[in-house]
């Protein structure tokens, strides 16, 4: 008899996280051994409960699930991330790919598709939703290529802290604002924000919010509200 693969559910809606782990139980294949509302949350139990498998929404309350990815990838090799999401736009789908998911499933489609892709990841293969648009499936290897050629280094080269002060300008919010987020001054964000532009090579923040687009860190509605 095939031991059931382990998972932790990330997600800030109890009420979601009560569907996706009645799915999830309901398999002979899966198992659910926590449920978290945050990544803070999600920390503690992935170093507590070592799942296999971490099925986490995109937008948390605390840090976007694009840097729990790669935080979870890097403490936690062997743990696969699997995205449910609101998001089915392109950047959204290539970036999360290249943070190290295996597999993407739009919360829409959830009660049809989430099975399907544990058992496609379970299996060592990528999975990615079906009802997302074709256009978007043709250009993801492209637009990931196009990253990894032109922007991997620059980006690459940003602290983790001026990464997640990038995020969150592109994302409209104010410096006093993600001072008071970070617990840190103003003065320190502002100088995050001219180390950042001047890292790569941005002049203006327009610039830096078509960055984080191209950059697949902020979904297009997003981007209409910090313009």
């Amino acid at each position: 008899m095939n031991t059931p693969t382990t998972l932790l559910i990330v997600d800030d809606h109890p009420l979601f996280r009560m569907g996706v782990r009645a799915m999830v139980d309901a398999s002979a294949n899966f198992c659910t051994v926590g449920e978290a509302g945050s990544a803070d949350e999600a920390r503690k139990l992935a170093a507590q409960l070592q799942p296999e498998f971490i099925l986490m929404d995109l937008s948390l309350p605390d840090v976007h699930g694009m840097e729990l990815i790669i935080e979870m990838k890097s403490l936690y090799p062997r743990t696969t991330c699997i995205v449910l999401s609101m998001h089915s736009s392109m950047d959204m789908v290539a970036a999360s790919f290249r943070a190290g998911a295996m597999g993407y499933v739009v919360k829409g489609s959830v009660g049809e598709r989430l099975i399907q892709a544990l058992e496609a990841v379970r299996r060592g293969e990528q999975y990615l939703d079906c009802s997302i648009s074709p256009q978007v499936i043709r250009k993801l290897l492209d637009y990931s290529e196009r990253l990894n050629s032109t922007q991997g280094s620059s980006y690459d080269a940003l602290t983790r802290r001026e990464q997640q002060i990038l995020r969150l300008l592109a994302e409209g919010e104010k410096p006093i604002t993600i001072a008071g987020r970070l617990f840190i001054t103003r003065k320190t964000v502002e100088n995050h924000r001219a180390n950042i532009m001047a890292k790569l090579g941005l002049k203006s923040p327009l610039d830096l919010v078509r960055y984080a687009m191209r950059k697949g860190l902020i979904d297009t509605d997003d981007a209409d509200q910090a313009r």
